[in-house]
């Protein structure tokens, strides 16, 4: 089986919208593109190398498709040229229900997001990575098809744009199975899926006479 991995740039506010520059997505009039590369360092380098590393084909998008489209396959011989020479030569997985000119070698398109990452999971073959592709994500995320996330949290607070988790995302728990803090804050975390989510309860049993009057005012304000 193949898992699917998350791969994501947040902000502290859990933006994720055109992180690598001001042309990438300026969508409900973002002004912040490129709030990554200031507080790029060795560490993230590292990490992004690493993440890298592993055997994947990526699983992009349409509009992230269409910036790495446009991108990567000119990148090669540049100060990328690493993760370009990578990008460029698997095979990348296409979120898109219109018609997209595939234009980037080994590229294949999804109809389905939801079923068809289902289905692929289901085969032989390399990790799917995603990059960008926020909306994608989140239709993961409502399917309970994400394995791990590899998470890059920034010192930032961005105060509105594309956010990496919605209100339909399913209840789900990760492990944290590695973290790390580079030079300039940012926090750098894999999370591995863990099962479902667990609830406790921290109240006095029995409840106070205002605890109970408080459940039930809460029962009445709904």
């Amino acid at each position: 089986m193949r898992k699917v991995i998350v791969g994501a740039m947040v902000s502290l506010d859990g933006v994720m919208q055109a992180p690598g520059g001001p042309q990438e997505d300026t969508t409900g009039g973002f002004r912040y593109g490129g709030w990554v590369a200031p507080l790029v360092d060795d560490v993230f380098g590292e990490a992004i190398g690493k993440m890298f590393d592993q055997p994947f084909d990526l699983l992009l998008g349409r509009k992230t498709y269409e910036i790495f489209a446009a991108h990567w396959p000119y990148a090669e011989n540049g100060p990328d040229d690493s993760i370009a020479r990578a990008f460029n030569s698997v095979k990348k997985y296409v979120a898109t229900r219109r018609g997209l000119e595939l234009t980037w070698k080994n590229s294949v398109a999804l109809r389905d997001a939801a079923s068809d990452v289902a289905r692929l999971k289901q085969e032989d073959g390399p990790a799917l990575l995603t990059q960008g592709s926020t909306d994608l994500i989140r239709t993961l995320l409502a399917g309970d098809l994400v394995d791990e996330i590899r998470l890059f949290t920034f010192p930032v607070v961005l105060g509105g744009g594309k956010r990496l988790v919605d209100n339909d995302a399913r209840a789900a728990a990760f492990e944290l199975a590695a973290s790390r803090v580079s030079p300039n804050g940012i926090v750098i975390a894999h999370y591995v899926r863990d099962g479902a989510v667990e609830v406790g309860d921290f109240a006095m049993d029995p409840p106070t006479p205002a605890e109970v009057a408080r459940r039930e005012k809460m029962q009445r304000e709904g």
